[in-house]
């Protein structure tokens, strides 16, 4: 690690290689810490058949780390580019530049002129070379590093070589280099560089090959961009390439673009632009057999390195040089399920508010815990619904269902569906009869409750789920070992039973077909949109809407007590609470919050996933809530909103009941509405509770695993409890049974996962790896407005409150809050917000079930909410009709 200190000892391994310089001949895969990843790739690319590479060779890595050895101030000023933030743009600037000086001011040690004289010599000294950068943290199947160090073409003579060679070094320290590091994790004094020195060719067309479609993600459609002359043209934007597009060995799709310019070599060295002639700027630049011919050596390319690939290419003649190929790190990881047809696999983390990436504990966790098999890609898990898009049945139930959850999703099916040829149907299936066509649903102003409506059903399901959690509670104290992952296991045999009891599964689809019925049949009797919402507020057995009111009372617990708020407020350890007790006050605080963690400090972010840190182990986490609560709401906020709710959906209940008194056969219609709303009030409350049931197993199991963990650490097995969270519950149970570890695949697991952290996962993906993009389809709607899914009906006006995690929302009465998703966690910020917009949602997903109860308008499903709308500007959102507009 470099130090504060004058000079730089770096250790010459390249020295047992015999060279500083190394010929392609003598790279390969190996050797990226040398030759960095260009470098290696070259060496890699010549050892394919059929794949023409113009010849060169490599500085070493090792000859970077000689010259920035004999700089003496280098370590200072690596240590102050290390402490720097990527917004820091003045500082990165001045920084970047003195060091750049050093590097470029350095003269090259004599062995090292030596070496790359002999293999200019051997090349050719008086030909045509591109000294390109290779740095050593570049074209990894994470990061490709593109474009981030600098490449020069047609340097010619020995003097203006080694000028370059010394520019390239310096590149590694652009300030857009230096940016991209620190926005990535790379620490700079870990990076190397290696220079490229390649014979140039003199192609009459140039471009990239992708050998998976760059646009779609689609593995099986190579994408090439090419123009005329050299492809510095298109890298740097001057002219619109042609777009190619194979797949199997076809040509399916081509765009020709007018290329007025092409970038050409000049004679005296370097690249000069050059107009093309009128009757060629439409020429396609490659014929429909190159192109097909280059497709092919982009899959031979593909097949060596074993991952998609991004090939920069030249046609000289009739043939075709590589000049470069990395790995495309863009791409989505296709969901881990070996299959050989086509399959389309739908997001979960969609579907449970938690995009995400979850570790491999919480992964395999949910995986055990799920109906049907779960398939892991990027850290998140996919379900694979091709056999119900097989069949008009279970593709209809699939379609309403998605419809009502994420329509963004339903869209994207659709789209696979009206292709035709992607999925089979059955032989039979024009036998099968829609389920929908014998039950009448809410299509009809018939309506058939799925469940006798008994509002003792909810509580019962509750009282019995509660009991089951206290039972688990009590028996896992005794278990510890291999004996406490097997009672685990046996106990997610339990939670399945509870999670997909079919009785539970009733009551709340009874609610939500009661809420469908109603909002299309008032909409279409009385023209009203959305009424359900408000006859949703303030509801029983609502869990998550009484933890965000609960938390009021807490407020009003420690709202008299000046000495606890100020302490409170600087509270950064998570033992904060056992502070409490000095204050005046205290011991009430204290104990009101504990009431609170104990019923629902099970509760966090993103709390699909059992590693997440909960709220008991975290309670830092409530303390901006409270005291959000005390700065923007009045004592006994929290009754008086219920009761407020209560009233509002009473007036809203009585209100349609006259008004379709008045309608032919009103009394029939009436009567049948209140049966409805009935529905509605008894069980829509319920819908919360099953994951509130989950996520309290899961606090009980994880408290246990974490103290078989503190044995595993104090056996130098693992070097931290937290350790487990990178291993899968089968891995774990080995490890707890033999106390052996193979502890790189930790380290591994961990990069994993921080890679994993920048990928947006897509709703729909194929197993082409295509990801399928719905679209909302609306019209008439005021110019600039973004459009979502209306979930909560009502129209806000007040202030965006832009916030990516809920440990930072601070938020002010009156604040619309506009985030990426939202789960059960995010429920006490609710109770001073004044509307929602998330990215992520559906009709009853947990922003919109709480929105409605909370009466908050609220539109989710908002595609780049999060980017479109910004912090502090104000906005109006529709929730009746689910549109947001940015004023």
């Amino acid at each position: 690690m470099i130090g504060r200190r004058s000079r730089i000892s770096w250790p010459l391994e390249a020295r047992t290689l015999g060279s500083y310089v190394l010929g392609f001949q003598d790279l390969d895969k190996t050797k990226r810490l040398v030759a960095g990843g260009k470098g290696a790739n070259l060496g890699e690319l010549r050892k394919i058949e059929g794949i023409r590479v113009p010849d060169g060779f490599c500085i070493s890595t090792e000859a970077f780390k000689r010259i920035l050895g004999e700089i003496p101030s280098i370590g200072d000023l690596l240590e102050q580019l290390s402490l720097l933030k990527a917004e820091d743009r003045d500082k990165i600037v001045g920084l970047s530049g003195e060091i750049r000086g050093a590097i470029e001011g350095r003269a090259i040690p004599e062995d090292i002129l030596e070496d790359i004289t002999r293999f200019l010599s051997r090349l050719g000294e008086e030909d045509a070379y591109a000294i390109r950068s290779s740095a050593t943290a570049e074209d990894l199947p994470t990061a490709s590093f593109a474009g981030q160090q600098d490449t020069y073409l047609n340097v010619i003579g020995k003097k203006a070589i080694l000028a370059h060679i010394s520019k390239c070094w310096a590149s590694l320290f652009t300030e857009r280099a230096v940016i991209y590091r620190l926005q990535n994790g790379f620490d700079h004094r870990k990076v190397h560089l290696s220079v490229v020195v390649q014979k140039m060719v003199f192609p009459q067309a140039a471009g990239i090959l992708f050998t998976a479609d760059p646009v779609t993600s689609n593995r099986k459609v190579s994408s090439i961009d090419a123009g005329f002359g050299l492809g510095e043209a298109l890298v740097s934007g001057l002219v619109n390439a042609d777009i190619y597009k194979v797949r199997d060995g076809a040509l399916i799709d081509k765009k020709v673009s007018t290329k007025k310019l092409a970038i050409q070599a000049s004679s005296e060295g370097g690249t000069k632009e050059r107009a093309i002639e009128p009757e060629r700027q439409n020429r396609q630049a490659l014929t429909d057999e190159q192109i097909l011919q280059l497709a092919s050596l982009g899959r031979k390319i593909e097949e060596h390195f074993g991952c998609p690939q991004d090939i920069e290419w030249c046609l000289v003649g009739d043939e075709f040089y590589v000049v470069q190929s990395r790995p495309i790190t863009t791409l989505y990881p296709i969901p881990e399920a070996n299959v050989q047809d086509n399959h389309v696999y739908m997001s979960v983390g969609h579907q449970q508010m938690m995009t995400d990436p979850m570790k491999p504990l919480g992964i395999s966790f949910f995986q055990a815990t799920a109906f049907r098999p779960m398939y892991k890609a990027g850290g998140r898990l996919f379900v694979d619904v091709t056999q119900n898009l097989a069949s008009p049945a279970s593709r209809e139930m699939l379609l309403d269902g998605m419809g009502k959850h994420d329509p963004l999703i339903k869209d994207a099916l659709m789209t696979i569906i009206e292709r035709r040829d992607f999925i089979k149907s059955p032989p039979d299936d024009t036998k099968e009869q829609s389920p929908s066509k014998t039950n009448k649903g809410t299509s009809s102003s018939e309506f058939q409750p799925r469940i006798e409506n008994d509002p003792k059903i909810a509580s019962e399901l509750i009282e019995k789920n509660q009991a089951s959690i206290d039972a688990l509670k009590r028996n896992i104290q005794t278990k510890s070992g291999s004996e406490l992952l097997d009672f685990i296991q046996e106990d997610i045999q339990e939670l399945k039973r509870i999670l997909f009891d079919p009785r539970s599964a009733a009551v709340f689809m009874t609610a939500m077909d009661a809420s469908a019925w109603l909002n299309e049949n008032i909409e279409k009797w009385l023209g009203e949109k959305g009424v359900a919402d408000t006859l949703s507020q303030s509801v029983p057995n609502n869990i998550t809407s009484e933890m965000g009111l609960a938390l009021l009372d807490v407020a009003d617990v420690l709202r008299p007590y000046p000495e606890v708020l100020e302490y409170i407020q600087q509270a950064k350890d998570d033992d904060f609470l056992d502070g409490l007790v000095k204050f005046k006050g205290g011991q009430e605080a204290r104990d009101a919050i504990h009431t609170y963690l104990d019923k629902y400090g099970m509760r966090c972010a993103g709390e699909i996933d059992i590693t997440r840190p909960r709220w008991r182990e975290k309670p830092t986490t409530l303390v901006p809530m409270i005291l959000g609560n005390i700065r923007n709401l009045a004592p006994g906020a929290g009754s008086q909103k219920f009761e407020q709710g209560r009233q509002a959906a009473l007036k809203k209940e009585q209100e349609l009941l006259e008004r379709l008194k008045q309608l032919p056969d009103g009394e029939k219609k009436a009567e049948q509405t209140k049966q409805v709303i009935s529905l509605v009030r008894n069980f829509i409350g319920y819908r919360e509770y099953p994951k509130y049931g989950m996520v309290s197993r899961y606090s009980v199991y994880k408290q246990a695993l974490l103290k078989e963990a503190e044995r595993l650490v104090r056996a130098n097995v693992i070097q931290e409890k937290e350790d487990i969270y990178y291993l899968t519950f089968e891995e774990l149970r080995d490890v707890v049974r033999t106390h052996k570890l193979d502890y790189p695949l930790i380290s591994k697991r961990k990069d994993e996962h921080t890679s994993y952290e920048k990928l947006t996962p897509p709703r729909v993906i194929t197993s082409d790896g295509e990801i399928i993009a719905g679209r909302y389809k609306r019209d008439n709607l005021p110019a600039g407005a973004v459009v979502g899914l209306p979930v909560s009906s009502g129209v806000a006006e007040g202030r965006a409150r832009v916030v990516l995690n809920v440990e930072d929302a601070v938020l002010e009465e009156g604040d619309i809050l506009v985030t990426a998703f939202t789960d059960p966690s995010w429920t006490p910020s609710f109770v001073s917000i004044k509307g929602l917009v998330t990215e992520v949602g559906g009709l009853m997903t947990h922003g919109a079930v709480i929105a409605r109860e909370y009466g908050l308008p609220a539109v989710v499903g908002v595609e780049d909410a999060t980017r479109l709308i910004k912090d502090g500007q104000r906005i109006r959102i529709h929730g009746t009709e689910g549109y947001v507009e940015l004023l």
